[in-house]
């Protein structure tokens, strides 16, 4: 519904726009995807837009960094269709998601603290031979079936070579450092899909120390998304607000 204008209340997009480093397009972009009510409208037909408006997109361009723009957008949307517990909803699913990154971060961690006193001393290696090892004693030395370490390599956990003269599994230093990460990981419940894409992380780093600055990169933006989470209930609540007083008057 079009909000009825009275002297100085209006807002042309261009103003809204300039109040908020946009372009004129994305305020008409965002009021065609429900982010904004409607505008009302100028005896000339020209949209006109209230402090409510500038409120909601205050809101939204705070929500966006916490929540992204999807669920941001959706949670305006179902803002101005009245449909508030279905935002809070949202906003709990955001938080929820938080929690369960902040968890598989600690998990890796954690794994990492286990595995890095083996990694200085070369117990990895100890295994097997300056050539490796197979499976059976690598099975052995991690408590699992051979069968498990075969079910890790077809997800792409461990990649060992292939003796070229029997065709046994050779696992060399880097696959037995896998296979103890994976192994930890798995006794914290995590699915072999999530623990796939970690792994990868260890192997592309080069090894566990490098990856320390990967994790802190990644301890950093969830502290940021939980701070601007904070920011964008603010302004929401300010919304919510506003959106309050002015229906009551």
């Amino acid at each position: 519904m079009a909000h009825n204008l009275q002297n100085g209340e209006r807002l042309r997009p261009v103003d809204l726009a300039r109040g908020h480093g946009l372009s004129t397009q994305a305020v008409r972009n965002y009021e065609a995807a429900g982010i904004l009510t409607p505008a009302g409208r100028t005896p000339h037909g020209y949209r006109a837009y209230t402090p409510l408006h500038a409120q909601a997109l205050r809101a939204f361009l705070a929500l966006v960094p916490g929540h992204g723009h999807r669920t941001a957008t959706s949670v305006m949307r179902a803002v101005n269709e009245g449909a508030v517990e279905e935002a809070f909803r949202l906003i709990d699913e955001s938080h929820a998601q938080l929690l369960d990154d902040r968890r598989t971060l600690q998990a890796v961690e954690s794994a990492l603290r286990d595995l890095a006193p083996a990694e200085m001393s070369g117990s990895g290696a100890a295994v097997g031979g300056p050539d490796g090892t197979f499976i059976g004693p690598l099975a052995r030395k991690l408590g699992i079936r051979p069968a498990t370490l075969r079910k890790w390599e077809a997800a792409g956990l461990v990649l060992p070579r292939r003796d070229p003269q029997t065709g046994y599994r050779v696992y060399d230093e880097a696959d037995v450092r896998d296979a103890q990460l994976a192994h930890q990981l798995r006794r914290g419940g995590y699915l072999l899909e999530r623990i796939a894409p970690l792994i990868a992380q260890v192997r592309a780093a080069g090894g566990l120390e490098p990856l320390e600055s990967a994790l802190h990169d990644w301890r950093g933006r969830l502290s940021a998304r939980g701070r601007a989470m904070l920011a964008g209930a603010a302004e929401l609540e300010a919304y919510l607000r506003k959106l309050s007083t002015d229906a009551a008057t």
